[in-house]
């Protein structure tokens, strides 16, 4: 029976770059040396981390503005060093957080039809870390929580709506932490350290559930997700520095589940993971290809699909969520490949014939809509991902602008498009404050004077009777 193929309805899935004039050309890619995907995309925008002289920058184009860009194209450009990460809102297709050298955190809230002048304001500036910044991501289901984790070897968790860190692990990881993956519901995460380990936390309780020492040999990079069953899968490197792939169950964290070697070479592999297809694709930097997995609960868990194979090396890759992607064409996944002066979008497709909706490539994914404030969230609660059909194909809706029960930061800050219309209003309200506080100035100056008289008055008294 070894000898016989699996089945599996993805086991022809190709990939196909898209044609030069459906890339964006002429951009200077980051050099930073950061093990990071340098690339962030949602159905609307984007995103890429580009070389800044004086600072650290990131472009943001609108999806449909292909071709050669423009060298005067306006960034985001706040950050005084380089931008390490980036990460799109889930909930949010116009706000995106970045992470720099700078020990800083920012938030954006980018305009509906994409920037027309250049960004150096953000939304909220989170400031908490003692060393650069060089993870950052949104939980998957509760609105405003934003997770970083610096050099510093700490995680800060962040409500973005009133700029506050209300959960700070600090005496978890003795080294630096490569990446930090959240749960299907946002209620555990998952990070792989320097130290060799991986470890699942409850950040709510600030206890470690689970830990694996040594989950891989090599002193290279390593990388941990959580699948949707709460089954983990790494990739790293073993002694000979050959990559390996492994799936582990957090119940039993002694052994791996499976564990595949893939190569001898020295990029690291960053995985990304569809839940609705149960999916893997794993990207090397500095590699020209695309490898495919699916998992199953079959042995050997992790099964190799195919690979995707282009001339050039990429530097980074952005992933689309589901619901950017085409269901016309069968397309289950879409990359943006970044190289030397390029960004390349990669289509991976599963071949059909039919022209109606195949429901067993999309089954309801996770939607725009969270399923928890973020007060609810500190406050212990869980939410499943809120999940849509996409069987019309996705129409983005107007995004809102986050709210919170308390004041939120992010509401005195509008896109570029309703800047106008509201200013005068702002400048209305800034000058009945400022009036306010004038006059209650004056009235407590009144009230000193008015009884520094009537002191004088009973000192002149006292003085004439003393005369007499």
């Amino acid at each position: 029976m070894k000898g016989v193929v699996r089945k599996s309805k993805f086991r022809h899935v190709f990939g196909q770059a898209a044609k030069n004039d459906q890339c964006y050309d002429d951009i200077r890619v980051s050099r930073v040396t950061w093990d990071s995907s340098f690339c962030a995309v949602n159905p609307k925008f984007v995103a890429i981390i580009i070389e800044a002289s004086g600072g650290g920058a990131f472009l943001v184009l609108p999806l449909n503005k292909t071709g050669r860009i423009d060298k005067a194209c306006p960034t985001v450009c706040g950050h005084t060093s380089p931008v390490l990460d980036i990460d799109w809102c889930p909930h949010n297709d116009q706000v995106i957080a970045s992470s720099s050298e700078d020990c800083s955190v920012m938030v954006w809230q980018i305009p509906e039809n994409g920037l027309v002048a250049p960004m150096s304001e953000p939304a909220v500036e989170l400031k908490g870390h003692s060393k650069r910044v060089g993870v950052i991501t949104w939980h998957p289901t509760a609105r405003n929580v934003l997770l970083s984790a610096g050099c510093d070897n700490v995680i800060i968790i962040w409500n973005v709506g009133t700029g506050e860190a209300m959960i700070t692990l600090d005496d978890m990881h003795p080294d630096m932490i490569y990446n930090v993956c959240w749960n299907r519901n946002g209620s555990l995460i998952c990070t792989a350290c320097k130290d060799k380990s991986v470890r699942v936390i409850d950040p709510r309780k600030e206890e470690i559930v689970a830990e694996k020492e040594k989950a891989h040999d090599g002193g290279r990079p390593m990388r941990a997700i959580f699948l949707k069953d709460g089954k983990i899968l790494t990739t790293g490197f073993n002694r000979r520095s050959e990559r390996l792939i492994a799936l582990w169950d957090t119940k039993n964290f002694e052994e791996p589940m499976t564990m595949h070697c893939m190569d001898a070479s020295n990029g690291v592999l960053l995985p990304f993971y569809d839940p609705d297809t149960n999916m893997v694709y794993v990207c090397g930097k500095g590699d020209s290809s695309i490898r495919y997995f699916e998992v199953t609960d079959e042995d050997p868990y992790v099964h190799f699909l195919s690979n995707f194979v282009s001339k050039e090396s990429q530097r980074g890759m952005g992933y689309m969520p589901k619901r950017g992607l085409d269901v016309n064409k069968c397309e289950i996944a879409r990359f943006y490949k970044l190289h030397e002066r390029k960004c390349e979008p990669i289509v991976m497709t599963v071949p059909r014939k039919s022209d109606l909706f195949q429901d067993d490539l999309y089954p309801d994914t996770a939607g725009p809509d969270s399923a928890l404030e973020a007060e609810d969230w500190f406050e212990g609660r869980n939410g499943d991902p809120i999940l849509i059909s996409l069987k019309n194909g996705y129409v983005p809706t107007k995004s809102r602008d986050f709210t919170v029960v308390k004041r939120n930061i992010l509401d005195a800050k509008v896109p570029k498009s309703t800047e106008n219309s509201s200013s005068a209003q702002n400048a209305s309200f800034q000058s009945d404050a400022k009036l306010e506080e004038i006059l209650k100035e004056i009235k407590s100056l009144k009230d000193l004077v008015g009884s520094q008289e009537k002191r004088l008055v009973t000192l002149e008294e006292q003085m004439s009777k003393l005369a007499i």
